[in-house]
């Protein structure tokens, strides 16, 4: 899996989410259960992870979708 996105926004996870399964990349958010740890403050991010040998083509949808300024750096 490779990290996509970071953040602390569930509107832009649930939208990022919903790019996926709309063209059948398998995809997770991690760091969830870090919510109840925490107090449920959303102060710990999230990250949107995508299928390894897909990630290119999720970028580009992220990309097309106006999300590019979320976008985690290519490693």
């Amino acid at each position: 899996m490779r990290e996509l996105i970071r953040t602390n926004d569930p509107v832009l996870l649930s939208f990022a989410e919903s790019l996926m399964k709309e063209v059948g990349i398998h995809h997770m958010i991690a760091d969830q259960a870090t919510s109840i740890i925490e107090g449920s403050l959303g102060m710990l991010p999230r990250r949107f992870l995508v299928e390894e040998d897909r990630a290119d083509e999720a970028r580009a949808i992220l990309r097309d979708a106006g999300l590019e300024a979320e976008l985690r750096d290519e490693v």
